[in-house]
């Protein structure tokens, strides 16, 4: 079996199911521990979600152990956009759901293992009739998930200092239903060729546009990309009190992201009318969208017995990778093709990750964090299908130990609402709460 195959099957599975903006895209903390904790987790052990997060965590673990992770997640965003005069519209994106699964072994001073995590994502979704349809039928909606098979290595360079690794298979795939008067859709031509492309100034006459590519499918979207990324770490024990780590995640080298030949659409039409005066099915290709490189530092301070405070900085390259948003529909119908590119103009997000684990009795911990960023999106450039604006979260979580070998970890995050208004004149309010619970086996 390819490892397309897989990641389809994966996909389907809910592997890369969309996280839906918290840090930007990525999500604020990955495995319940280090969201508990504000997702700080560069310099302690935090399980098998060290994959994502510091790769060299994993070598922690006792030698000659085993450790299988299982994990689930929920993400519950509470979106609107506004727009003067006009009813507002909600996002019926409210409930998102998110497996994830890790086993990590140590032999000697090697730690080796496989983890499959959603990466993060992004998305919204409008009823049809809604303002944000332009006055044309149908609904409109975005949802990208991105998501990752990770191999990583961990070697105990010293009793003090490991390092660590992974190589990542990563694939991303993304549904859009976008409206737009034919003007503003029209401004975003940049290129073209064919039937398709002379037919433009005619259809510049009609009131409404749009470009559709959906499977709707909670758990893959209709256009796919593949491709690899990689990701080194660190950790040292400066004294028995005091950790630190750090790592490094490469931009990632996905293919251009496709539908099938006739898996996408583009409409035009007049108001009030529900059949289109134009219509033609095709091919969307999303071009060169990549997910970021990130780099981030922490440090583990063990205060007491009882309290642990861990502290992370992050920096995530996104002006690298979201200046512009491009596709390419190439038709099946009249022939030709038009290449379309939406402004980003996104700004590098600095993350702060702060939080404490204090030890109630020995099976029992209580967790607390903060993490704040940046909204990475400048105001004119805000697209209400694509409001990852949020900044603040509060993070709670725990952990029980249901046996010498066992454990059960979970976490809670509120994240404030956040009101921004674009360059389009459409207002964004954007709020979240999501939760992680994971069962943890070691052997």
């Amino acid at each position: 079996m390819t490892l397309k195959k897989i990641a389809a099957l994966l996909s389907i599975a809910g592997i890369a199911s969309p996280a839906f903006a918290t840090n930007g895209m990525n999500m604020e903390g990955y495995g319940p521990i280090a969201s508990g904790m504000g997702g700080a987790s560069m310099a302690y052990d935090n399980g098998t979600a060290a994959v994502v997060n510091n790769p060299a965590t994993l070598g922690m673990m006792a030698t000659g152990t085993s450790r299988l992770d299982l994990a689930i997640g929920g993400l519950h965003p509470d979106v609107t956009a506004k727009m003067t005069g006009m009813p507002d519209a909600k996002s019926g994106g409210d409930a998102y759901y998110m497996p994830a699964l890790g086993y990590a072994r140590k032999d000697g001073k090697l730690t080796y293992g496989v983890a499959l995590f959603s990466q993060g994502g992004m998305g919204t979704e409008y009823a049809d009739g809604s303002f944000m349809s332009a006055g044309s039928p149908g609904a409109t909606r975005s949802e990208l998930g991105v998501g990752r098979l990770i191999a990583p290595l961990a070697f105990e360079v010293t009793p003090d200092l490991i390092i660590g690794g992974s190589l990542d298979f990563v694939w991303a795939t993304l549904d859009l239903k976008m409206a737009a008067d034919t003007a503003t859709l029209g401004g975003l031509v940049t290129a073209g060729s064919g039937n398709l492309y002379s037919a433009l100034p005619g259809l510049m006459g009609m009131n409404w546009a749009r470009i559709d590519f959906s499977d709707d499918n909670d758990f893959s979207g209709a256009a796919k990309g593949y491709g690899w990324a990689g990701n080194i770490g660190f950790t040292y024990r400066i004294s028995p009190m005091v950790t630190i780590g750090g790592s490094y995640h490469s931009k990632t080298a996905l293919s251009d992201l496709e539908t099938g030949t006739s898996g996408a659409s583009m409409t035009a039409g007049m108001y009030g009318s529900t059949t289109p005066g134009f219509a033609d099915s095709g091919k969307i290709l999303v071009r060169d969208f990549q997910w970021p490189e990130t780099y981030g530092f922490g440090v583990s301070v063990q205060a007491t017995p009882q309290l642990q405070v861990v502290a992370d900085v992050k920096q995530i390259g996104w002006s690298k990778v979201m200046k512009n948003f491009k596709m390419t529909y190439e038709s099946g119908g009249v022939g030709g093709s038009v290449d379309f590119t939406l402004p980003q103009e996104w700004k590098d997000q600095t993350v702060f990750q702060l939080g404490a684990t204090y030890m109630v009795s020995p099976q029992f911990a209580l967790r607390a964090g903060y993490n704040v960023s940046r909204n990475p999106i400048p105001d004119t450039y805000l697209n209400a299908l694509f409001p990852a604006i949020v900044k603040d979260h509060y993070t709670f979580g725990f952990g029980y130990a249901v046996s010498n070998t066992a454990d059960v970890n979970g976490s809670f995050t509120y994240a404030p609402k956040v009101t921004q208004t674009g360059g389009s004149g459409i207002t964004s309010e954007h709020s979240q709460t999501n939760w992680q619970l994971m069962y943890s086996q070691r052997f």
